[in-house]
């Protein structure tokens, strides 16, 4: 039986905090990133492949530039029921935005680590 309770983002966020290593590492079907335990539990509490998926879709372009080959930061920022997803070199330069129309993501913010090609949560890095 799946569990179908609604979690709130306080909850969403405490048990994210709970990741801080992966054992497991699971490979993304566009077959451009793979992903850790945390990020696999995001994905499923929050319904967002989609954002695997977008983050994913990135990579062959952005492959051109060694300093994003190596580390990618990615933070997606929801305001009412419309998101922008950011990818940045560090935390302060910025390489690429895209506008999402409409997302139900549940967080009003959530930022990913992308090293070595392996999305983590930061908590996991």
């Amino acid at each position: 039986m799946t569990n179908t309770t609604v979690k709130t983002a306080e909850e969403l966020i405490a048990d994210l905090e709970q990741f801080t290593g992966s054992e497991v590492v699971y490979r993304h079907s566009l077959g451009m990133l793979r992903y850790t335990e945390g990020v696999k539990y995001l994905a499923q509490a929050t319904r967002c492949y989609w954002l695997l998926d977008a983050i994913g879709s990135y990579q062959h372009r952005l492959g051109s530039n060694a300093r994003l080959r190596e580390f990618q930061v990615w933070r997606l920022v929801v305001k009412d029921e419309s998101g922008t997803l950011i990818c940045e070199e560090d935390t302060d330069k910025e390489v690429l935005r895209q506008q999402i129309e409409y997302t139900n993501f549940p967080l009003s913010e959530i930022t990913l680590y992308l090293t070595q090609k392996v999305l983590m949560l930061p908590s996991e890095y």
